[in-house]
């Protein structure tokens, strides 16, 4: 079981960290992903770490202001997200790929957390 949280209400250019702990089982050797989606627009991925955490992937709109990482003692991935916009807002998903390649579409992981809403007021 993965269990999101450290979501809310932000101000665009302040910072929020989200995290991700998973329950029951070690993943440290699972890729682990975020994900989000808005009303109306389907699932995207934001980023992703390898199990090592020596690789990482972010989608080109938060370049440079988002940082995933994890801690595989602690079982626990988290997203640092400074200097949000208002077009970060959505529900946060954090995703599991026991293959631990890490990959882009969201049909590849194997265990979602129940997500975390953002909000980024301007």
């Amino acid at each position: 079981q993965l269990q999101a949280s450290g979501g809310g209400l932000v101000q665009a250019g302040g910072s929020l960290r989200l995290s991700c702990a998973a329950s029951g089982r070690t993943f440290s050797r699972d890729a682990m992903a975020w994900f989000r989606q808005s009303p109306g627009k389907e699932r995207e991925f934001v980023a992703v770490i390898s199990w090592t955490g020596a690789n990482t992937d972010y989608t080109d709109s938060v370049k440079g202001r988002f940082t995933v990482s994890r801690d595989n003692v602690k079982n626990t991935v988290y997203l640092q997200m400074n200097s949000p916009k208002p077009e970060d807002t959505a529900v946060y998903y954090c995703a599991e790929d026991r293959s631990g390649y890490g990959r882009r579409s969201p049909a590849m992981y194997d265990y979602w957390g129940q997500g975390t809403q953002v909000t980024v007021s301007s």
